[in-house]
């Protein structure tokens, strides 16, 4: 299970780091798609606005961790153009000691456009990526590993790092996600294997539940919580049976996003935030409801800024934005205990 007696544990973050170019598109791609020719998908879209911004899921995840106070880790390989980046991920309190740079390619890179319901096309190139399997938590043994996060990474690193973790008995999170498309079924059943949790948004379970045919309860009898994001909906949180947070039987909790202020800006990296958020919470002690809240809050502050990474905010700040669309009163008054003296 988590190591829950200090949050000052690391949590080590393996998956892609990008460089994520972002672009607006004025209208709805629903408009321009026609359902009777997609066997000839033929599609381009002019778009308004484009941005390079500093991306990838580990440091997504690990920044997020870290403006909520926790000790994160990234395990991760990137090219020659990440240099200023790992410099960067460590000024904002990021161990990068695990961040290997490969000066004879690229780092990986992410194309999205962005249409105006926050619905995305997006395409991914590997890069230094593909290298990751060569890596080992090993190297990160002496910070006191509390748990691993598996995320999007390169399909081979994926399975490495699932079959060390359950060597070296790191309890991790598994969280496929966007490389759903690519790992093949006996990829995601050995990713299953031994996890704590398995997290993906609402899309991609359709995909892992096609790809494995295991229904929602059958991937809960693997993994003792299976969460789900639901967008603006908010999200779920299953608990297995019989495990000591769900001691009377299988619960279900739902979990409402948070409020955002004004408009959203970009998805890009709200679910990685919504992790960080969730992991930072349950390293500091707090139930799965309030955990979820707190992610659904963190989620928030990165749909409000552009690009995958927010702005960074003050504890306090986070705090308030709890309340406000929350409260802090019974089990909730933890986040302020948590978070307030920073």
């Amino acid at each position: 299970m988590i190591d829950k007696t200090s949050k000052k544990k690391t949590v080590v973050v393996t998956g892609s780091v990008a460089y994520d170019y972002l672009m607006s598109f004025p209208g709805k791609f629903v408009d321009v798609v026609v359902p009777d020719r997609m066997h000839r998908l033929s599609v381009s879209f002019l778009v308004d606005e484009m941005r390079k911004v500093r991306g990838g899921v580990a440091p997504n995840i690990a920044y997020n961790l870290a403006l909520l106070g926790a000790a994160a880790a990234v395990l991760a390989t990137a090219g020659a153009d990440a240099a200023d980046y790992r410099d960067w991920l460590r000024d904002e309190g990021v161990d990068v000691s695990g961040m290997v740079i490969h000066k004879d390619v690229f780092t990986a890179s992410f194309f999205v456009s962005t249409d105006t319901e926050q619905n995305q096309i997006a395409t991914f190139y590997a890069g230094a990526m593909a290298r990751a399997a060569s890596l080992s938590f090993r190297s990160l043994e002496h910070t006191g590993i509390a748990l691993a996060v598996i995320s999007p990474n390169d399909p081979a690193a994926m399975v490495a790092h699932a079959r060390e973790c359950r060597a070296m008995g790191i309890p991790f999170v598994y969280d496929p996600s966007q490389q759903l498309a690519r790992l093949s079924r006996e990829e995601i059943l050995e990713g299953l294997a031994g996890a704590e949790i398995l997290i993906g948004n609402e899309y991609e379970f359709g995909i892992l539940e096609k790809k494995t045919d295991l229904s929602e309860t059958e991937l809960l009898s693997r993994v003792p919580v299976v969460i789900m994001t639901r967008g603006a909906e908010g999200s779920t949180i299953a608990l297995r049976g019989g495990t000591p947070d769900a001691p009377q039987g299988a619960v279900t909790m739902r979990i409402p996003a948070a409020a955002v202020r004004g408009e959203a800006v970009d998805p890009t990296g709200v679910g990685d935030a919504f992790r960080a958020g969730l992991i930072a919470a349950r390293l500091g002690g707090l139930p799965w409801d309030v955990a979820g809240r707190v992610g659904a809050v963190a989620a928030v502050f990165a749909l409000e800024s552009l690009g995958p990474q927010p702005e960074r905010y003050t504890p306090e700040a986070f705090v308030a934005r709890y309340r406000e669309n929350f409260t802090l009163d019974g089990p909730h008054a933890g986040v302020a205990e948590l978070w307030a003296a920073g």
